[in-house]
């Protein structure tokens, strides 16, 4: 600013009282005066652009960074999902050896227990025979008590049709 007002004043005096080469050295100041501005506002222009673009560099990087992230949280709520229905499926496998190791342990028992009346019946032959003539008298009363309930059926029907 100063160097403007001061090539302002110089061009104001009158060119009576300066020598030919005094009027040249002004008018290099000025021309150099000039130049320089033009050179600043260009060095402005060039930083604001350098500036608007870091910024909007950044701004994008962000996005990205926060974009990532999401990404990211996103993958790992996922992975700790996928993590859970593994512990589930462990869980229900886990159950059904129990339930097999069960099922063979009472397999054993009946094994056993079956073994144990099997033996009891060939000590004793005569358990054998009683056990046969109360299957067959409990087969007699089964027949029985099925003609006894058709034949009431029967009369009941032909009652209430007459």
């Amino acid at each position: 600013m100063q160097l403007e007002e001061t090539n302002e004043r110089l061009g104001v005096l009158s060119s009576e009282f300066l020598s030919q080469s005094m009027l040249r050295a002004i008018q290099r100041h000025r021309e150099v005066f000039q130049d320089n501005a033009r050179e600043l506002k260009r060095t402005k222009t060039s930083v604001k652009s350098a500036l608007d673009q870091a910024n909007l560099l950044s701004g994008v990087r962000n996005d990205i960074d926060a974009y990532k992230s999401s990404a990211a949280d996103a993958l790992l709520a996922e992975r700790s999902r996928i993590d859970s229905s593994h512990r589930m499926t462990d869980d229900v496998l886990n159950q059904a050896y129990e339930t097999r190791s069960e099922f063979a342990r009472q397999r054993t028992s009946l094994a056993g227990i079956n073994t144990r009346m099997m033996d009891t019946l060939n000590t004793m032959p005569g358990i054998n025979n009683v056990i046969g003539l109360i299957k067959s008298r409990r087969r007699r009363d089964h027949i029985i008590l099925g003609v006894v309930i058709g034949v009431c059926i029967i009369l009941l029907l032909t009652y209430m049709w007459n």
